[in-house]
């Protein structure tokens, strides 16, 4: 496994490797002085901001700006490549998001790794790095980062449910669990996410229903693990909340959820 204090003291401008976590292994709260794109080849990993939190699948990357802290939780064995990229080539455009990596963007991040850290950035390793910068400002946002509230209350029921997605309780549960009155709890909730809460559980369990399709599990696996009775329901709630059916997942990259 290898850390960013393997890297040598004075690394060139644009630095990557590859490497493998387990499944399970958590990578704790953190925060670099350069931006960091990971692209994943195998598994899947959930990643929480200070904001909200994604899950991504193969075939996916993710740019977060330096100095944000983050959390990786490997959900499955996760095989990905990572490059850092020095503010001086980024500025501060480059918002936090995740997208599909392409082809080009792939082929750069592997000319990058390939050079072992032992280069120095002369015109073309320069034009490689604008280009991989660009390749990551044009990418298209594929997903809105699942939103947690400021309200510690609130969070605490939030991080309950995403850890256990597929937790049939009720909102009457939940509001007690809060310490709060129903009413109390579903306003709240309104006015901190901009849905209410049974709009944010589906939204959850959508995302963890998305990372369980592509990681390979049937569709009726998934709607029984989330607490559906059959697949059906299952894929009518998926496709009503994101937008397409939970098979498309299978034969393409992951779709956005629609906010």
């Amino acid at each position: 496994m290898k850390r960013t204090a393997d890297l040598p003291g004075r690394a060139p401008p644009v630095v990557g490797f590859g490497d493998c976590y387990v499944g399970g292994f958590v990578d704790e709260l953190h925060a670099h002085d350069r931006g960091q794109l990971s692209v994943f080849l195998a598994g899947t990993v959930t990643v929480s901001t200070q904001n909200g939190s994604f899950v991504l699948c193969p075939g996916q990357g993710m740019w977060i700006p330096a100095g944000t802290l983050h959390q990786a939780t490997c959900r499955t064995d996760l095989m990905f490549q990572v490059v850092y990229v020095d503010p001086c080539l980024t500025g501060n455009d480059l918002p936090c998001k995740t997208f599909d990596v392409s082809s080009l963007m792939r082929g750069l991040v592997d000319e990058i790794i390939g050079m072992n850290y032992e280069f120095t950035m002369d015109e073309r390793m320069s034009a490689i790095a604008r280009l991989l910068v660009d390749e990551v400002g044009r990418a298209s946002r594929i997903a809105e980062p699942l939103l947690l509230p400021q309200d510690h209350r609130l969070r605490r029921v939030c991080e309950a449910v995403t850890a256990r997605p597929g937790d049939c309780h009720d909102i009457d549960y939940w509001a007690r669990e809060a310490g709060m009155a129903r009413r109390t709890f579903t306003r709240l909730f309104q006015q901190e996410m901009g849905m209410g809460f049974a709009a944010w559980r589906r939204r959850v369990r959508v995302t963890e229903a998305a990372s369980r399709i592509a990681a390979g599990q049937s569709v009726a696996e998934v709607a029984f693990a989330l607490g559906y009775e059959n697949a059906g329901s299952f894929s009518t709630m998926f496709h009503r909340t994101s937008g397409v059916t939970p098979r498309t997942l299978r034969s393409g990259p992951s779709p956005a959820t629609r906010p």
